[in-house]
């Protein structure tokens, strides 16, 4: 019998479809903004997969904290170990991670972002292997599974001999809220992995030829973009050569909106750009896949619904990447929220790397 401490964090990933790249400090301002837990849901796509596993058995926290989710998945083996009050807060998670580590729990899985994932790993270190549900916005740490799904997959094939180590990796918000990503080690944890269904570390590509890439790439999308339609850019240095290239300010870190050349939104929120194209207003989406991980859809974009998304049509969905990052991403993933949606990508996908050049990259598909 396999012993899950299994902890959600509801607040988590509530400020990412609001524009607010990330939820810590930020509570009520993603209340103010009309942002919706998702975290629960993420995590009750994982458990329903699960509710069948008799070699499971359960610890958990009271409420929205992890025995809500349980009883909505149809788990009945667990036991509450720690009760909460209120809004709950990173202090709730170090206790809960505490009880967990003196119950002799085999794995914690939770449900969360990279500050669950350091608030976890202060209490257990590397004592209990963890494995995370993403929920977050940006979520750069490597113990997150790709998605819900495949970290029910991990958990039922779970033993001793799948670990490994997984950077646990600290994310100056108010740096990134910015426009600059400052990222640091915060320690190696303990994570059951398999082939491509544990996310990697961001990295962060900075190489004389990575700037005359991104120029060629910026170049041709200029020589093919059409007059009177609505061009969303994705976030990352790729796409704000595509601005560049046009003469207009990109959001680094945000999604901004063109038209006939000129900037019509930016750092927009989801309700922005729904509002933006929701009258038949024709539009693409260029995204570039993020550093190593390779997610086109799911990680520091969320404000790029599943609705927006099949508005616009996956078809002008224009993933661009340099030739040395597609190198280091062996697979690309997507992870909408919308698991039928993330399927309708297909097998595959071709990505912009070069003027009048493309490459075909795999697309990953859980279960």
């Amino acid at each position: 019998m396999k012993r899950i401490g299994f902890l959600v964090n509801p607040i988590a990933g509530m400020g990412g479809a609001v524009g607010l790249k990330g939820t810590d400090g930020k509570v009520e301002e993603a209340r103010r903004r009309g942002a919706q837990p998702r975290a629960k849901d993420r995590a009750r796509i994982a458990l329903a997969l699960l509710a069948h596993d008799e070699n499971l058995d359960f610890l958990t926290c009271s409420g929205g904290m992890g025995e809500d989710t349980l009883k909505e998945a149809g788990i009945q083996r667990y036991q509450v170990l720690y009760r909460f009050k209120g809004d709950s807060s990173a202090h709730d998670t170090s206790l809960a991670a505490h009880m967990f580590l003196k119950a002799g729990a085999d794995l914690i899985l939770f449900c969360g972002g990279d500050g669950t994932a350091r608030d976890i790993f202060d209490v257990v270190g590397r004592d209990v292997p963890v494995l995370g549900i993403p929920a977050g916005v940006k979520m750069y740490s490597a113990v997150f599974a790709i998605d819900p799904a495949t970290a029910a997959e991990l958990v039922m094939r779970y033993d001793i001999q799948s670990l490994r180590d997984s950077e646990v990796m600290d994310v100056d918000e108010d740096a990134y809220r910015s426009g600059e990503l400052k990222t640091r080690l915060y320690g190696m944890a303990r994570t059951p992995a398999l082939m491509g269904k544990i996310q990697l570390s961001k990295h962060v590509f900075e190489e004389a030829d990575e700037d005359r890439a991104k120029k060629e790439i910026a170049r041709f999308i200029h020589e093919i973009m059409i007059p009177d339609v609505l061009y969303i850019l994705g976030a990352g240095t790729t796409t704000e050569y595509i601005a560049r290239k046009l003469g207009v300010h990109k959001t680094l870190l945000g999604i901004d909106a063109v038209k006939n050349g000129k900037i019509v939104g930016t750092d927009l929120d989801e309700k922005s750009l729904w509002a933006l194209i929701r009258d038949g207003q024709e539009a693409k989406i260029f995204l570039s896949p993020l550093g190593a991980q390779g997610f086109i859809l799911g990680r520091g974009n969320q404000q790029i619904s599943p609705r927006i998304v099949k508005r616009v049509g996956i078809r002008n969905i224009i993933v661009v990447a340099t030739p040395h990052k597609l190198r280091e991403t062996p697979l690309l993933y997507v992870d909408s929220g919308d698991s039928v949606l993330d399927k309708d990508f297909g097998d595959s996908v071709q990505v912009i790397s070069g003027y009048r050049m493309a490459q075909r990259r795999k697309i990953f598909q859980s279960l």
